[in-house]
């Protein structure tokens, strides 16, 4: 057996009860609590990114196409979807699905309420299946009929505002010469919680009904949202569709349209770096204040093991030993505590938020475990290295001194 390793199990065993047991108790307290802290921090970061990131593409897709224009108005510039990526987007590797859309501004008006809107119109083509989980009422609109559509779908900040409810009927303005009112009816309540983009202005109905209102063909729509099959490959799916399409057409991607979002997810995973390297940091210092008590305790130990011939490898090794046990001790119990935490919260929901300043109504937990691995990974490797550094006092240790050390 392993000299160093048999006589760190001997002071391990031997230590309880003591004050090095108390210290050991420390040690792995201080790692299990910084590794706990990186890891809720961690999850919860990947939850606001993804929930934030995913409202956003469910309600705008990854990347919009629309006609090129210096105006800044919500009527856009038809496109023809006569082209390849709306009528062969299946053939291209890395694009998922698309769909038309158009918009047209009015006047949302109720029998005591008046409210500006921007009707957002969709068609067959739109995928429910990534809007779903924000209906939270009602249903979506109905394009069966041979005409188009008189449902919406409204949010709930537009509900709330005008007491609208399921069923109600609306009275829409929309802005044109003359404007032209259109009384519809609410089937859908959603919610993003994202206000200042979607929910204070945006209701949804059929795209058949701006078709109408515009005079344009079926084969017309004021832009088309594209999604790509892998997040990761944005710009690329970007610049293949740059070269596909035609040069009057503008590609933009969602992450560029809403920068100032996505720029402040960047400050958050940012900060929660910084965050990391200041736990690790204190872990580490713990780790070398307890190692230097554990040595300074076991000094007598040292003076006698030098004095029977053991070398100061093997001494050091017994340190490093016992040092490695406590940091996986330490590794066991944060993740215990951690991920204890994360699944409490992701289950029960236990801490809420205000969806006005955050965008959800509680902390988010994003599963990855490839995070989980890499701090803990990282965890061991610099606590580890940095356990070894204190055994360089016990090659300084003279053994007569030592063993009338008191």
């Amino acid at each position: 057996m392993n000299f160093s390793y048999f006589i760190s199990k001997k002071v391990s065993k031997g230590a309880t009860g003591t004050f090095s047991a108390t210290i050991h108790k420390i040690a792995v307290g201080s790692i299990a609590i910084g590794l706990a802290v990186m890891i809720v921090s961690f999850l919860i970061l990947k939850g606001f990114q993804s929930t934030v990131t995913e409202k956003i593409y469910s309600f705008s897709a990854h990347i919009q196409v629309t006609k090129y224009t210096l105006g800044n108005s919500y009527d856009e510039v038809p496109i023809s979807l006569n082209n390849i990526l709306f009528q062969s987007y299946g053939e291209l590797d890395q694009i998922d699905h698309v769909q038309e859309y158009s918009h047209k501004a009015g006047l949302l008006k109720t029998k005591e309420e008046i409210l500006g809107v921007v009707f957002k119109g969709v068609g067959k083509s739109f995928d429910l299946s990534r809007f779903g989980d924000n209906l939270v009422e009602g249903r979506f609109v109905d394009f069966s009929v041979d005409s188009y559509s008189k449902e919406v779908v409204i949010s709930r900040i537009i509900a709330d505002k005008l007491q609208l409810a399921i069923d109600d009927d609306i009275i829409v303005h929309f802005f044109m010469q003359p404007p032209r009112p259109r009384k519809l009816k609410v089937v859908g309540i959603y919610e993003t919680n994202l206000s200042d983009y979607y929910d204070d202005k945006f209701i949804l109905g059929d795209i058949r009904l701006v078709q109408r209102l515009n005079s344009w063909p079926d084969s017309l729509a004021g832009g088309m949202e594209v999604f790509v099959k892998n997040t990761q490959q944005v710009d690329k799916a970007e610049s293949l569709l740059d070269d596909l399409l035609d040069f009057d057409l503008f590609v933009e991607k969602i992450s560029d349209k809403y920068i100032q979002v996505f720029e402040w997810l960047f400050l958050i995973d940012r900060q929660v770096n910084i965050f990391l390297g200041i736990i690790l940091l204190v872990v580490c210092v713990n780790m070398v204040s307890i190692i230097l008590i554990l040595i300074m305790e076991r000094t007598r130990m040292i003076g006698l093991l030098k004095a029977f011939g053991a070398t100061n490898r093997q001494i050091r090794g017994i340190f490093t030993y016992n040092g490695i046990s406590l940091v996986l001790k330490g590794l066991i119990g944060g993740n215990f505590i951690g991920l204890g935490i994360c699944f409490i919260q992701y289950y029960l929901k236990v801490i809420p938020l205000n969806p006005n300043d955050y965008y959800m109504s509680y902390v988010p937990i994003g599963w990855d475990w490839q995070i989980i691995l890499t701090l803990n990974l990282l965890t061991f490797t610099v606590v580890s290295l940095i356990v070894m550094l204190p055994g360089m006092i016990i090659v300084r240790v003279n053994p007569i001194k030592s063993i009338r050390f008191d």
